[in-house]
């Protein structure tokens, strides 16, 4: 049997099910739940939600204390929410520091595109050819 489970920290999710979910599950589901402000819900530190069932992985710890790491699945259809329950300082629409980019486009000094003269001799006299091929093929036709 599985004692009161999740450490309470900043990581992982809150997974609000349906009312009638609950019901469904009855006394199976309670040892996992967690009372808030959102009604209750699944702490849990990871989810999968590809396929038919949501996967949700919680530590927990047995009812001698041991740790244990437990796979919860339920029926995708059974899911009102998940929210996200990381501190990640840098989620959100909250301000950013600006960072300088470089300048680009018509009338900016930068770096030059390459020109003939810096592509070599060989460049010029192959161009020069093809110019002159195409010149005589448009004269014959």
């Amino acid at each position: 049997m599985v004692d009161r489970l999740l450490k309470h920290n900043s990581q992982g999710y809150a997974v609000f099910l349906f009312p009638q979910a609950l019901e469904a599950l009855g006394e199976a589901i309670k040892p996992y739940l967690q009372d808030g402000k959102g009604g209750p819900h699944v702490l849990c530190q990871e989810i999968d939600t590809a396929g038919a069932l949501i996967e949700m992985t919680l530590d927990g710890h047995t009812v001698s204390g041991e740790p244990v790491e437990l796979e919860l699945m339920v029926p995708s259809s059974m899911v009102r929410m998940i929210v996200s329950a990381r501190s990640d300082e840098a989620f959100g629409f909250g301000p950013r520091p600006v960072t300088q980019l470089p300048a680009v486009g018509p009338g900016e000094t930068g770096a030059e595109p390459p020109t003939d003269a810096a592509a070599g001799p060989e460049a010029t006299s192959t161009k020069e050819a093809a110019a002159s091929e195409a010149g005589e093929g448009a004269g014959k036709a």
